[in-house]
C-alpha cells in the first residue's frame, strides 16, 4: 500500500555530489527542488490535456503518426523516475536491501495501477461529471454515497459494473491489465534492479564513460524492440465490439493483414502482441486512433465514425503494451544517465554541458528519424525516435528548470509545481484520476447538473468568458491545477506526502 508520511524536516533541498553528503544522517532524505518541480509540472500538464483535451485536441493524444502535448506526459513520467533511481539507491549501502524495496514499491504501484484502472476512467468519468443520472443523494452517510459512486463507475475493462442493477464486482474476462502505473513499474523494476547490480561497474568519470554497462542495455533493448516490431508476422484478425455506447455492440469485425513490418493502426507488431498475449477483451477499447481522418469526419475531435470507416477504427488497442513498454524502459535508461550526471558532478557547467547537448542530440536525432519517413514519431508505439524527441525535450526541460531554480534562485515562481511534485502520488490520484471530482459531483440538489463542479464550470468560467472551449481551460487551470497545488501547499506546511 501506498503511505501516507508525516515529515517534521523541511529537508527539500538541491542534492549535492555523492562525496559531499557521506556525513549526513542515514535517515536524512535530501530531494532535488528541481525535479520536484518537473515531476509536479508533468501531474500539471497530465491534468491539463486529460481535461481540456476534449475541447482542444491539438493538445491530447495524436490520433497515430505525430507527437503533441499530451504525447510528453509519459515519457516525462519515465525520465523523472530513472533520473530519481540514482538519488535514491546511492543512499541504500545493502544490495539485498535495496532490491527488497525496489520490488516492495513495484507492486505498489501494480497494486494501484489496477486498483485506479478498475475504479475510474477519465473519459466515463467526465461523462458522469457533466451528465450523471445515477447518484441521488439519499442518505447523509458518507459511506453509502461512496458505495453508490462505485456503483455508477463503468470502466470497460475494469472493475465496476452494471450499474442500473446495483452489482459490483470484478468482471475477470474485461479487466484492462496494462495501464500508467504498471508501466512505470515495469521501467521502474528493470531499471532499478540494473542499477544496484551494475552501479560498480560504471565509471565516476561520466564524461569518459562511454562504454557505461547502461548504454549496452539499452541498446539490447533498442535491438529486441525493433526485431519483434519489423520482424514479427501479423496475420489476419477478427474482433467483436464489447462497447456498450457503441451501436456496433457485439458485431464482428475482420481486419485483413497478412504483413510484416507494418507501422499502420491495424498490423502493427505491437497490437498483434498484445492481442495474443493479454486477449482482445483485456485491451483499452476507446484508442486516440478513433479520432483520425480515416474513422471520423470530426477528426481531430472524436466524433461517430464514418459510413466506409475501416474496420479496424472500431477495434480496441492497448497504448501502454507488451512491446511499447520495453521501448518505454529506453526513456527511464536515459533519466538514469541524467540521475548519474547530478550525483557525480560538482559544478553546474559540467552538468549542464552533459545534459544540453545530450537533449539536443537526443531532439535532433528523432526529428530527423520522423521527417525522413525512417521511424515516424508515435506515442501508442513508443517508436525510436518517440523515445529521442520527447527525452531530448524532458533534457532540456529539466535543464530550463535547473538553470532558473539553482542556479539563478528562481524558486519561488515555481513553488505551486514543487507543492504537486512533493505529493504527486495524491495529485495523480485525486486530480489526474478523476477521484475527488467524481466524488464531490456525486452530491447534487433536485437536478445531477446542480452540483458544485458543474455550476463552478458553468457559471464562474464558461459564463464568464462566453466561450466553452476558454471556459473549459481556465477551469482545468484554476480549479483544479491550482487548486490541487494549494491542497499539496498545506500538506507540505504540516509534513504529510503520500509516498509508494
Amino acid at each position: 500500500m501506498a503511505e501516507i508520511k508525516v515529515d517534521p524536516v523541511d529537508n527539500h533541498t538541491m542534492v549535492i555530489p555523492e562525496t559531499e553528503i557521506s556525513t549526513q544522517k542515514p535517515h536524512r532524505t535530501l530531494r532535488v527542488a528541481s525535479l520536484d518541480i518537473f515531476r509536479g509540472l508533468t501531474v500539471a500538464l497530465m491534468i491539463l490535456v486529460d481535461d481540456a483535451g476534449g475541447e482542444w485536441p491539438m493538445i491530447g493524444h495524436a490520433p497515430w503518426h505525430g507527437c503533441n502535448l499530451a504525447d510528453f506526459v509519459m515519457p516525462f513520467f519515465l525520465f523523472i523516475v530513472g533520473m530519481a533511481i540514482p538519488l535514491a539507491v546511492k543512499r541504500i549501502p545493502s544490495k539485498g536491501k535495496a532490491v527488497k524495496k525496489v520490488v516492495f514499491r513495484t507492486l505498489k504501484l501494480l497494486f494501484w495501477g489496477l486498483l485506479l484502472q478498475g475504479l475510474t476512467n477519465l473519459a466515463y468519468i467526465k461523462h458522469i461529471i457533466f451528465s450523471n443520472h445515477y447518484f441521488k443523494l439519499r442518505s447523509s452517510s458518507i459511506l453509502i454515497q461512496l458505495c453508490k459512486f462505485c456503483e455508477s463507475l463503468h470502466h470497460v475493462g475494469g472493475f465496476s459494473h452494471a450499474p442500473d442493477k446495483l452489482t459490483y464486482g470484478v468482471d475477470m474476462q474485461m479487466i484492462r491489465f496494462c495501464g500508467i502505473l504498471q508501466r512505470i513499474a515495469f521501467a521502474y523494476l528493470v531499471v532499478a534492479l540494473a542499477e544496484i547490480f551494475l552501479k560498480d561497474a560504471q565509471s565516476n568519470d561520466i564524461a569518459a564513460g562511454y562504454y557505461s554497462v547502461f548504454r549496452l542495455l539499452g541498446a539490447c533493448i533498442l535491438i529486441l524492440y525493433l526485431a519483434m516490431l519489423y520482424g514479427t508476422y501479423v496475420p489476419d484478425w477478427q474482433f467483436a465490439v464489447h462497447d456498450k455506447e457503441s451501436a456496433d455492440y457485439g458485431r464482428v469485425f475482420t481486419v485483413d493483414c497478412n504483413v510484416r513490418g507494418k507501422l499502420n493502426p491495424p498490423c502493427n507488431a505491437v497490437g498483434y502482441i498484445d492481442r495474443e498475449i493479454l486477449g482482445i477483451n483485456h485491451m483499452y477499447l476507446k484508442p486516440a486512433w478513433r479520432r483520425a481522418k480515416a474513422c471520423t469526419e470530426n477528426s481531430p475531435y472524436e466524433g461517430p465514425f464514418k459510413n466506409d470507416a475501416p474496420s479496424w477504427c472500431h477495434a480496441p488497442f492497448e497504448p501502454e503494451g507488451i512491446l511499447s513498454s520495453i521501448s518505454a524502459v529506453l526513456s527511464t535508461i536515459i533519466g538514469v544517465h541524467f540521475g548519474h550526471v547530478l550525483v557525480h558532478l560538482k559544478g553546474h557547467s559540467e552538468r549542464l554541458k552533459q545534459w544540453i547537448m545530450m537533449g539536443f542530440a537526443l531532439l535532433i536525432l528523432g526529428i530527423v528519424l520522423h521527417f525522413t519517413h525512417a521511424i515516424p514519431l508515435n506515442k501508442q508505439l513508443y517508436t525510436f525516435s518517440y523515445v529521442c524527441v520527447t527525452s531530448g525535450a524532458a533534457a532540456l526541460v529539466f535543464s530550463a528548470i535547473y538553470i532558473l531554480v539553482d542556479i539563478w534562485g528562481l524558486k519561488y515562481m515555481f513553488v505551486p509545481l514543487k507543492w504537486i511534485g512533493m505529493n504527486a502520488m495524491l495529485v495523480y490520484v485525486m486530480a489526474a484520476e478523476g477521484i475527488f471530482a467524481g466524488f464531490i459531483n456525486g452530491w447534487y440538489y433536485e437536478d445531477p447538473h446542480n452540483t458544485l463542479v458543474y455550476w463552478i464550470e458553468k457559471h464562474i468560467f464558461i459564463a464568464v468568458w462566453n466561450s466553452r472551449r476558454v471556459g473549459i481551460l481556465l477551469y482545468v487551470i484554476f480549479a483544479e491545477i491550482l487548486f490541487w497545488a494549494i491542497i499539496a501547499g498545506i500538506l507540505h506546511r504540516f509534513g504529510i506526502y503520500w509516498k509508494l
